[in-house]
């Protein structure tokens, strides 16, 4: 059976508080991550900076600084499957050249891993 939440040209959508920041346009799938194309709408200019240093603190394997960035992003954001309702727990990724890709889980991570 074929998700369609991951089937190409579906829309998964950020939100912050309440409002739409960003369309993301699935490009492919390879579990666990979601891989799109992003359309940026306002509201989202705040948070490239914070996924830029996200991805640096990755490369530089500063986990503690990651982990720190993660907590920022995902205190400001919900993701909305493309049916609109909203995703449990996710960690999302965007990049400068507008993709993005993220894996997501049925229920929060800190109930996964206590």
């Amino acid at each position: 059976m074929t998700n369609t939440n991951l089937t190409t040209g579906s829309i998964w959508r950020p939100h912050q508080g309440g409002q739409e920041i960003a369309r993301l346009t699935v490009t492919g799938a390879g579990m666990p991550w979601t891989h799109a194309e992003v359309e940026t709408l306002p509201g989202f200019e705040a948070f490239p900076p914070l996924f830029a240093e996200q991805e640096r603190a990755g490369d530089e394997e500063d986990w503690e600084r990651a982990d720190g960035c993660y907590t920022q992003i995902r205190s400001a954001l919900t993701l909305m499957f493309p049916d609109g309702s909203p995703v449990a727990e996710f960690m999302p990724h965007t990049h400068d050249d507008g993709t993005a890709h993220w894996r997501r889980h049925d229920e929060p991570f800190e109930a996964v891993n206590p």
